[in-house]
């Protein structure tokens, strides 16, 4: 092992001071990525105790956490030595060099060099590599061309995966922890891939861009709130899973961080739904746990919203590897103990959505657990006191309370909605139809739903069957934890206003944590229930059908072959026109991109009073233009231009002749002052303009 890190060391030190591309990213992502966690895996002696597939999510969780806390360290103790760029290609390579060497020889002498961790995959299992070249040629001929069949291929080729790994009796255990791997990076970089810039999906990718770059430029975090007037980009940037972990991949990698989003953050999710199969095989076996992580990947949330959600992409891995010290006993003492604090506090530094749900669940199953008078090993009163001063000591101390604020914030606006708790809209439109209640738009959306709540139905029955026969192979802790899903999914459902503090799509996706596994063993209590003699045959075969079905129209396959509306960006990206590509999904295009970069470059903006619609402040001026929200006035048919205004105009004001706002859109006609102003760049779509 330690001639391997020396190894790794000399050719990614030569890959930097070469500069050679595609050898730095791919090597130097290979090491800062498995090599630190590996490392501290063998200080604790893990391999001993964990197998193969546990030892590389280990090390991928641990090496993520090294950069971030190390990463961390350097930039708050580099200031007391006079150092202003802490985080700075030359000083992060020579500390985190210097660390994993010092842990190499280490570990060595602790394990007399014995290696026990070996990786051998049989053959048939290589074809499954196809898929992820599939989904980025794919994704490559829709942004070129618009030829979809390629991505279609794909979709068609997972379920047919899907299917030979539900009918075939024997599988090597490897088959099924390659699939879900292939299969989750397929599915992520089909959508990710589909556009050269940032795409927002709804979500904060914009935000998060903004608030990495602006680390990335300066080499340094602050931990007060550099961001007083926004909230919302406060509690942003006190995560460092958007600030210092994205800083140190950038520069040691020396990757565009356009690409660092869109290549090495789906690289990072695709370990989340291992890591659950995982976890799941460990309850329910091999064939089971691959069911119920490809239900986990179906869900539209999985390869769309997340990707512009960064920071909980990271969140989720530590959640994953936190579920699994909970519900297994396979680390014990001090090994343990380093783990869940280091995974703890890179989930509270990730996400602070995602570890107030994980302290919601871990304090409530230890309650449940206490009146049940059963005492649990992993879930324990000091794991959740050590779990609460970490989340909280984080929160309150840095970004001048933006995060705490901002919690306080949620309890209030939840309050607040009370007050309708008879209205059913005040659920929102997606919680009204996951009950039913919207009426779909087309015989297709019908369809679409009825195997949704197929899944769901399954879920519930599952749960009463888990209650009801508490079948042995499931620990009380796994038990516990689903009555609490069960019981939170009810919550957002009947309180007005819980589902809007996070979105239920990510309500929806984070509970299928816990409650996948429920819809398998739902199927075959049903099953059971109907057809005793062949519940097994009769389950899987249920199963298949209900989810691939589900799948296909999740991903919207489906609408896509009968030309039917389709919220799919790679598969009908090219039925959609520049006004429902921004507004739906955050696209930016290349002229207005280009037109913010320039405005940025050679105008000094914060002495100017900047004039866009309100795509433009999203998304190419906030993400690209490093233009805060703030600093961008909307453009009206009332807006008067002062002496040093400046107007941007995107490709859809200048070509569609419209100017989109809040709530209006309206005709560039009615905005006459741009006859009085100088257009002083065009590049054939964007323009800007500029007071005489």
């Amino acid at each position: 092992m330690l001639l391997l890190i020396l190894f790794l060391q000399l050719t990614f030190y030569v890959t930097i001071v070469a500069n050679i591309p595609v050898a730095r990213q791919i090597l130097g992502f290979i090491y800062l990525t498995f090599v630190p966690g590996f490392v501290i895996v063998k200080l604790l002696k893990l391999d001993e105790k964990l197998d193969n597939l546990e030892v590389i999510l280990f090390s991928v969780g641990l090496s993520i956490a090294f950069l971030m806390i190390v990463g961390l360290l350097v930039n708050e103790l580099a200031c007391l030595f006079g150092i202003h760029n802490p985080l700075s290609l030359s000083l992060l390579f020579t500390v985190f060099n210097a660390l994993i060497l010092a842990g190499g020889v280490a570990a060595y002498s602790i394990n007399s060099g014995v290696e026990k961790f070996k990786v051998r995959l049989p053959f048939y299992v290589l074809p499954l590599i196809c898929l992820p070249i599939l989904s980025i040629t794919g994704a490559i001929m829709v942004n070129s061309s618009g030829e979809n069949s390629i991505l279609l291929l794909m979709l068609i080729t997972i379920a047919l995966v899907v299917t030979i790994g539900t009918i075939k009796k024997t599988l090597s255990p490897q088959f099924y922890a390659v699939a879900v791997f292939v299969i989750a990076l397929s599915l992520l970089y089909h959508t990710s891939l589909i556009s050269n810039y940032i795409v927002g999906f709804g979500s904060d990718v914009t935000r998060e861009y903004y608030i990495f770059k602006n680390t990335q430029n300066i080499m340094y975090w602050n931990s007060t709130n550099p961001y007083p007037r926004n909230l919302q980009n406060g509690r942003i940037h006190a995560m460092l899973s958007v600030t210092i972990l994205p800083t140190v991949y950038s520069n040691l990698l020396n990757l565009d961080p356009t690409w660092l989003f869109k290549i090495l953050f789906p690289l990072i999710f695709s370990f989340v739904p291992l890591g659950l199969y995982k976890l799941y095989k460990n309850h329910i076996g091999e064939k089971r746990a691959f069911l119920s992580v490809f239900l986990f990947m179906s869900y539209e949330t999985f390869y769309t919203e997340m990707l512009g959600l960064n920071r909980q992409i990271v969140g989720e891995l530590f959640l994953t590897l936190l579920m699994f010290l909970i519900l297994t006993e396979k680390v014990r003492g001090f090994s343990r103990v380093i783990c869940f604090t280091l995974f703890s506090f890179c989930l509270i530094t990730s996400h602070y959505g995602l570890a107030e749900i994980c302290l919601f669940f871990i304090f409530f199953a230890f309650l449940l657990l206490s009146i049940f008078k059963y005492r649990s090993r992993t879930i324990t009163i000091s794991v959740i006191a050590l779990f609460f001063v970490l989340m909280f000591s984080w929160y309150i101390y840095t970004a001048n309370l933006a995060v705490f604020n901002s919690i306080l914030e949620y309890g209030e606006y939840v309050r607040d909605q009370l007050k309708d708790f008879f209205n059913p809209r005040s659920r929102g439109s997606t919680v009204l139809r996951g009950l039913g209640l919207e009426s779909p738009p087309t015989i297709w959306n019908t369809i679409s739903r009825l195997f949704a709540y197929l899944t769901e139905s399954f879920i519930v029955v599952g749960f009463i069957d888990l209650i009801v026969r508490r079948r042995g192979s499931i620990k009380k802790e796994f038990l516990v934890l689903t009555t609490i899903a069960i019981t939170l999914l009810a919550a957002l459902i009947l309180v007005p206003g819980l589902a809007n503090t996070m979105n239920m799509t990510r309500f929806y996706h984070i509970l299928l944590f816990i409650l996948s596994p429920l819809c398998v063993i739902g199927a075959e209590a049903l099953c059971h229930f109907m057809f005793r003699n062949k519940a097994k045959i009769c389950s899987f075969a249920l199963l298949l059908s209900v989810l691939i079905a589900y799948f296909l129209f999740q991903t919207s396959f489906v609408y896509e072959m009968v030309k039917s509306d389709s919220w799919s960006l790679p598969l009908s990206k090219y039925r959609m026109n520049s006004l429902e590509l921004s507004i739906k999904f955050g696209y930016m295009f290349d002229v207005d991109v280009f037109g913010a970069k320039w405005l940025t470059k050679n105008m000094e903006t914060e002495n100017l009073k900047v004039y866009a619609d309100v795509r433009s402040r999203n998304t190419a001026l906030f993400a690209y233009g490093l233009i805060t929200k703030e600093d961008v006035t909307l453009l009206s048919n009332v807006t008067q231009i002062t002496k040093d205004g400046v107007v941007f105009l995107n490709n859809i004001n200048t070509l569609q002749k419209l100017i989109v706002g809040n709530r209006f859109i309206w005709n560039t006609t009615e905005f006459s002052f741009l006859e009085d102003m100088s257009k002083i760049y065009s590049n054939g779509a964007s323009e800007i303009y500029r007071n005489h």
